[in-house]
């Protein structure tokens, strides 16, 4: 990896002195690993040690020490998070840990959430911070929410960080990463997202061209690699809400939350595209919530570790896949809808049972609630699964705890989302305690400086849905044998 500059100025309403005369395109470099299932076992490492911290702290850590790798690396690190915000970059884990962001780079402050002209963008603006060259760090003034009239176009080594503020990305345009490396969107709400295009949008300093229509997805990842999606909350777009297509490699999904909407998560471009076969993601601790129908994700070609999620339900089925991808479900909860004809986790699309046979997919640890069941496949993987069992895959028992904090910190869930998305300025009031937690003061800022969405407790997430069967189900895999 290229070598980041050490500045940590702040940028606040200043144009950035442009740190490269032209824009350098993004090497044609393949990021996937050979051994996946190494990765699939260095995350298990990663969540096992940060469950052996918890307990050996006792469960006391004041929402530190939670069990989760990726929030108990930047939150009990010793230093105040707002006043270390890149610590950030050395804590994602999976195909997409070693995506560096903004690391090293100065820090944007963005102040203004206008997007009047997406060929000239102002200074201020989260247009002019993600085109910019180098490596740099995206922050927020206050709350805000920004109506893109065309796709942010987001340059190479940045990261978009919301945490301390309510930000929106809604209403308009969303976030397209095409050619580029090294990106993390973390704490940002993407909702309502539509089409757009057919017009000239500025990619970087010294480059602006014509875009043609867009297909309306929240965050679009095209031919890129080395990306870091965490603790964002997503519905209600176009079209898809994740997708990554055309070569997309070294991706994490993680913390994340998904609502009302159709087609969730596209991962890959089509049966016939053969790069594709490189894809390599990894999709964690995320909430699937209320509203969902299908494509939480659905796969073409590559290798695919889904781990650790909370799957409230859906409409048609939860995983998907064609062109034969290896799926490797660990550690899931799966509550299936009330429809009998949906109980099926697992679809393969457009392709007949002979057909796919032989494709790697595998369920370990997965937790099946109200008739949901997996459909694996594949045959002679024992020896490579027995390498990842050295470290015993989290059951999914661990689920609540591994996804109590998932979306943007502080935000709503399936239990009072109605409310508090009813309007996008919806920052402001503290949860019962919120205010009187070390570190967060008043105005709606928990301990860590988040800001909460309402006065809904938001710890306790569909806990109707879980019977008693789920609850003797946790105890067990959870008794030593």
């Amino acid at each position: 990896m290229a070598g980041a500059p050490k500045s940590s100025r702040t940028i606040f309403l200043l144009p950035l002195l442009l740190l490269g005369a032209t824009a350098s395109p993004l090497p044609l470099l393949n990021s996937s690993v050979a051994d996946p299932d190494a990765v699939v076992a260095d995350f298990h490492r990663e969540v096992a040690r940060s469950r052996r911290r918890m307990q050996e702290a006792g469960g006391s850590g004041g929402g530190c020490m939670t069990g989760n790798p990726i929030d108990d690396c930047w939150r009990c690190a010793g230093t105040n998070w707002w006043e270390d915000r890149q610590r950030l970059a050395d804590c994602g884990i999976g195909f997409g840990r070693n995506a560096l962001g903004g690391k090293g780079g100065p820090y944007y402050v963005v102040t203004d959430p206008s997007d009047r002209d997406p060929v000239n963008p102002s200074p201020g603006t989260l247009r002019h911070a993600a085109i910019q060259e180098g490596p740099l760090w995206i922050t927020f003034a206050r709350d805000m929410t920004i109506r893109l009239n065309e796709e942010l176009l987001v340059n190479s080594y940045k990261t978009l960080d919301g945490r301390g503020a309510s930000v929106h990305v809604a209403g308009g345009a969303c976030i397209t990463l095409q050619y580029v490396s090294n990106v993390i969107i973390h704490n940002l709400h993407v909702h309502d997202c539509v089409p757009a295009g057919d017009a000239n949008v500025r990619s970087s300093p010294t480059h602006a061209g014509w875009r043609t229509r867009s297909d309306g997805d929240g965050i679009s990842l095209f031919s890129a690699r080395e990306v870091w999606v965490d603790h964002c909350a997503l519905w209600r777009c176009a079209d898809g809400l994740v997708d990554a297509i055309m070569g997309t490699t070294a991706v994490t999904v993680s913390n994340s939350y998904f609502a009302h909407h159709d087609e969730v998560m596209l991962l890959g471009h089509s049966d016939g595209y053969a790069p594709d076969s490189g894809m390599q993601v990894t999709v964690a601790f995320n909430h699937f919530g209320v509203g969902l129908v299908q494509r939480m994700p659905r796969c073409r070609r590559g290798y695919f570790h889904i781990v650790n999620n909370d799957y409230t339900a859906w409409q048609m089925y939860a995983i998907g896949g064609s062109a034969g991808p290896t799926i490797n479900s660990q550690g899931n909860r799966y509550i299936a809808p009330a429809n009998p004809n949906a109980k099926e986790v697992t679809k393969r699309v457009d392709t007949e049972e002979g057909q796919w046979n032989d494709w790697n997919w595998r369920t370990e640890g997965d937790m099946m609630v109200n008739g949901a069941f997996f459909v694996p496949s594949g045959e002679g993987l024992e020896a490579i699964y027995d390498k990842a069992s050295s470290v015993d895959p989290k059951s999914a028992a661990l689920v609540d705890q591994l996804t109590m904090g998932a979306g943007v910190l502080g935000g709503p869930r399936d239990n009072g989302e109605a409310a508090a998305y009813a309007g996008l300025n919806y920052a402001g009031s503290a949860t019962g305690g919120g205010g009187g937690v070390a570190g967060g003061g008043g105005n709606g800022y928990g301990y860590l400086g988040m800001v909460y969405g309402s006065s809904g407790d938001w710890s306790c997430r569909s806990c109707s849905m879980l019977s008693l069967t789920t609850l003797v189900l946790a105890l067990i895999c959870l008794h030593p044998l």
